[in-house]
């Protein structure tokens, strides 16, 4: 049987393990890795050179070029961990093309991040106008949508406001119990020592003097929080009361209750990262996320704009990442549209219902940009609605004109390619690279990290229109 075997290429592993590998030759010529070599060195990285520009002692830094190539690399492929990133950095060849021979640990990597979050809004933009250079935003439908992205929080480290009370009471009578414990023993060990020093402050009264604290300071935050919704909502229901005395009106069934300037019971805050919010996923499971938005151009699926919010309704983001995508586009250069009156022509910004208000709409048009928010949700069973050529010029409601917009050809073709513009870039986020749940904490560091993956979406359009080759 063993003249029958069947004979393989030869194999030295030895000699496998002494070979010098080149990335140069080993790596496809095109390889995203080399892309972003060639193009991050064009980039304006000032920003981040600023940090560096106030202090001046100690050991020299790792490059920024190289540091900030690592991590679009690293968030491009989808490894977000430092701790990931610096093991890629010592066994893959095309992390080891950026680094070379002295990689950072992953503190570095974490650190690096965290200190320069605020630099990579400019950094957001800088790639969006290489974008803008290549032709690649036509501004021609820009839709909006948003997606929760899980927070860097545990649901088993969150507490209730109403089981606050019941945890303080419990840690204090605790407390009191230990320092009683703590003076008869001072008493029993003065008789012994005389002034000589005795034991220190028992670790269980520390623990829980720590836990009394941190809750207290989770109390006073919901509270806080309350509070100031209330207010705004006391402020709401002056307004309306205002407006309606001005015009003569009576209010319209019962009398609201009270605004309540004080957390429900069942009110929760996360210890490990408080800004963030109990959120429905899209398996209709609850989990502390926040909600991401974006904006996207519909011709090569670039985003304009990213921005993230603590709110799980997106009825109040549609203006504010408005004014972001125009304010991005200015920002990079890129140009609106104009007509033959040489004036900017309205962009045509298509969102679902989850967006639609009628102060929303009015704003949008103001700051000019043209919507197409829908109404409502249509049931799969239900006739569309008939096509009609123009919109109803004198329809009673903000709402009936919008769906009269919908209902026309123009509006029916721009809201239906809302589904290939916007949708898909969150599942190439999300599937297609894994990045399903954010690493940092707090609003604005989980800010910088979004506009980081973001831009790294954007690079990787750009890379792909090249062909791999870095856009002169």
């Amino acid at each position: 049987m063993d003249d029958l075997r069947k004979n393989y290429r030869p194999w030295d592993a030895q000699q496998n393990c002494q070979e010098v590998v080149s990335p140069r030759d080993v790596l496809p010529e095109g390889d995203l890795v080399f892309f972003l070599i060639d193009t991050v060195a064009s980039l304006d990285l000032s920003a981040f050179h600023h940090y560096y520009a106030r202090e001046l002692r100690g050991q020299p830094p790792f490059d920024v070029t190289m540091m900030v190539t690592l991590l679009m690399y690293a968030y491009a492929v989808g490894v977000c961990s430092s701790r990931k990133i610096a093991a890629a950095c010592e066994r893959n060849l095309a992390f080891l093309a950026l680094v070379g021979k002295d990689p950072p640990d992953f503190r570095t990597i974490s650190d690096f991040r965290k200190i320069h979050a605020a630099a990579f809004r400019p950094l957001f933009v800088e790639v969006l106008r290489l974008a803008g250079e290549m032709g690649m935003v036509k501004l021609g439908n820009l839709s909006t949508d948003g997606t929760k992205m899980r927070a860097n929080a545990s649901r088993h480290k969150a507490m209730s406001y109403g089981y606050m009370d019941k945890e303080l009471k419990r840690l204090e009578a605790e407390v009191d119990e230990l320092l009683k414990k703590a003076e008869q023993t001072d008493a029993e060990q003065d008789a012994v020592l005389g002034s000589r020093r005795g034991d220190e402050l028992p670790a269980e009264l520390k623990r829980r003097e720590d836990r009394l604290a941190k809750i207290r300071e989770a109390k006073a935050r919901l509270e806080a929080a309350a509070s100031a919704e209330g207010e705004e909502e006391q402020r709401r229901r002056d307004a309306e009361q205002a407006e309606r005395e001005s015009q003569g009106r009576k209010r319209r069934g019962k009398e609201p209750a009270p605004v309540k300037m004080t957390p429900e019971d069942k009110t929760q805050t996360n210890f490990t990262d408080p800004e963030a919010k109990i959120m429905k996923q899209s398996n209709k499971s609850f989990d502390y996320s926040f909600n991401a938005q974006a904006v996207v151009d519909r011709e090569n699926q670039i985003i304009v704009a990213a921005e993230v919010t603590q709110q799980a309704n997106d009825k109040q983001q549609g203006v504010p990442m408005g004014r972001a995508a125009l304010d991005n586009l200015a920002v990079a250069g890129i140009e609106v549209p104009k007509g033959a009156d040489d004036k900017p022509m309205p962009i045509p910004n298509t969102a679902d219902t989850g967006y639609f208000s009628e102060k929303a709409v009015e704003e949008l048009e103001t700051m000019g940009l043209d919507p197409y928010i829908a109404v409502g949700r249509q049931k799969h069973h239900e006739a569309s609605v008939p096509v009609v050529e123009e919109e109803a010029a004198n329809a009673a409601s903000a709402k009936e004109k919008m769906q009269q917009k919908l209902s026309t050809v123009t509006g029916k073709l721009l809201y239906a390619a809302r589904k290939h513009i916007v949708e898909p870039v969150f599942g190439q986020i999300k599937s297609v690279r894994g990045i399903r749940k954010f690493l940092l904490r707090g609003l604005e560091k989980v800010s910088a990290e979004w506009q980081l993956i973001c831009l790294t979406h954007n690079i990787l359009k750009i890379w792909r229109r090249c062909g791999g080759v870095a856009p002169s």
